[in-house]
């Protein structure tokens, strides 16, 4: 069977509100897939259909090859789900709260003592183990809740907003981890607004939008769209007299604080821009897309491109 995600014309509504008009799409073994779109898309009913706390109206589910309607414990078992926002047991230690969820996974109770240890130095809460939940941050608690998605060793991730309330340092520990487990061939869906973080890490993307997905000839469309690079050189009035003088970039070129912006129709017309501006003798320091790719597709698909 699959360890990853396939999805086909889910549908669910509540009441006269529909969530989820026709979404589909497949994450696989060994990818960080981000799932992207604005409030109100779908993104929450669409991962608790997954994680199984949701039935669909209509539309096929297979979460690591099983269905999590009909067969909900086997998903359970093979899926670890990490909300937004999961509560914790106030008066109980991070150690002993990572215990008795392994403990509800059948672990006995030596196993279930390893691995929160294993766990507890993993998303480095080590000074805090013995610390009753009550006490922790908000970052804190959401690697408390990461630490819990991963207690059964789950060959797919669902995680819902798991960098919010993190410091830097605890990102890019966090982005690490997602790389590594996404590496040892888990299947991880991550859903996030913070698109910027989503581009350093997923190697997919899934875009929902009003409960649609869009298809994969949208978003290669979008991708082909005019996108904007961001320039630095080391004379910037040699450079804005070099890109002046170009009439196929007339209308396309600004500046903001950070440099000036030129918007060019994908990576092969902006290799041949900076090629020109080198062969001209245009000492570039920095050459790159103003916006990541997920936040450029997103835009064009939303009609927010411009």
């Amino acid at each position: 069977m699959s360890d990853g995600i396939r999805v086909t014309g889910l549908q669910r509504s509540f009441g006269g509100i529909h969530a989820l008009h026709d979404a589909t799409f497949e994450a696989h073994p060994g990818s960080i897939t981000a799932l992207v779109g604005p409030n109100g898309a779908g993104k929450t009913t669409l991962m608790l259909t997954l994680a199984t706390l949701l039935a669909p109206d209509a539309g096929e589910i297979r979460v690591a090859g099983f269905d999590p309607v009909t067969e909900a414990a086997q998903v359970r078992m093979r899926m670890g789900w990490m909300p937004d926002i999961l509560g914790s047991w106030a008066a109980l230690s991070v150690r002993t709260t990572l215990e008795i969820t392994a403990r509800m996974y059948h672990l006995g109770r030596r196993a279930a003592g390893e691995r929160a240890d294993e766990l507890i130095d993993l998303v480095a809460l080590g000074p805090h183990a013995e610390q009753p939940t009550r006490v922790l941050s908000r970052g804190q608690k959401q690697r408390l809740s990461l630490a819990r998605a991963l207690v059964h060793d789950p060959s797919v991730l669902l995680l819902d907003e798991p960098a919010s309330g993190l410091d830097p340092a605890a990102r890019i520990r966090l982005r690490l981890l997602l790389k590594k487990l996404a590496f040892d061939g888990k299947t991880i869906l991550i859903s996030s607004h913070v698109l910027s973080e989503l581009d350093e890490v997923a190697d997919a993307a899934v875009y929902l939008d009003e409960g649609r997905t869009a298809t994969a000839e949208a978003v290669a469309l979008a991708k082909e769209r005019l996108r904007t690079w961001r320039i630095r050189a080391v004379n910037e009035d040699r450079l804005a007299a070099t890109l002046a003088a170009s009439e196929e970039l007339a209308g396309r070129i600004s500046t903001d604080n950070l440099g000036t912006l030129v918007a060019v129709a994908g990576e092969r017309e902006a290799a041949a821009l900076l090629t020109g501006l080198v062969a001209e003798g245009v000492e570039i320091t920095s050459f790159a897309p103003a916006v990541g790719d997920l936040e450029h597709t997103f835009l064009d698909l939303s009609g927010g491109g411009a």
